[in-house]
């Protein structure tokens, strides 16, 4: 018996440990996915320096989690985590497409595929929250290069059919990222179109007004 005892005790102490680590995990998964929801509202308020200081913090709480589960790889990839990682990729990405920046890779932000590319969807739809707040500035000039950045994210993704074990649910993202790209387009057309009448209504008024002045010059 008294070496169950010790095989016992070896593995209490060991799954005390992965609890404690488990909870410090958990905690920091939320506190990531908080600063990243702080982080793509100064984005969108182009608050840039208060982004980026968001971004930095969670980058060294997923550092913290990732060096405390080092001794425990099956809680690091039981889905927490990745989900973290994914809020941080996708306000990383978005700030990056939005400020007209090198698109980070997956080692510039040091995370793995599956949540990479479930961020690059999901920044699709930052993009399009960007795009309509330009539209209703009247600034249509810009809204071209992000849905084309839209369109070039969702060409990405799509070309990865894996199940969804490994993708944790990309297919899914993909087609609601597809939808938001077609309602985007719609919405750019119809100002691209509003944009041009009212040039064109303008370009007759001035014609009607010259015109006007001719045929009634001042006495």
């Amino acid at each position: 018996m008294g070496n169950l005892t010790e095989i016992l005790e070896l593995m209490r102490t060991h799954l005390e440990d992965k609890d404690s680590a488990r909870e410090l995990a958990l905690d920091g998964s939320r506190k990531v996915i908080r600063l990243c929801a702080e982080a793509t509202k100064k984005i969108h308020r182009e608050e840039w320096r208060e982004a980026q200081t968001h971004l930095r913090e969670s980058r060294q709480v997923l550092d913290e989690i990732e060096a405390r589960l080092q001794s425990h790889q099956d809680v690091l990839y039981g889905g927490f985590v990745q989900d973290a990682q994914k809020e941080y990729a996708e306000a990383c990405i978005a700030a990056a497409a939005i400020r007209g920046e090198p698109i980070p890779g997956p080692a510039d932000l040091g995370v793995s595929e599956a949540p990479y590319l479930n961020g690059m969807a999901e920044a699709i739809g930052e993009i399009r929250r960007r795009i309509v707040d330009l539209l209703r500035q009247g600034d249509v000039d810009h809204c071209a290069a992000l849905l084309e950045t839209m369109s070039d994210f969702y060409a990405a993704i799509v070309t990865f059919d894996y199940p969804d074990a490994v993708l944790m649910g990309l297919r899914r993202r993909t087609d609601i990222a597809r939808s938001i790209i077609e309602k985007t387009r719609y919405d750019l057309t119809t100002a691209v179109r509003q944009q041009s009448l009212e040039h064109s209504l303008h370009r007759l008024e001035d014609l009607l007004a010259r015109s006007f002045e001719l045929q009634h010059p001042p006495t």
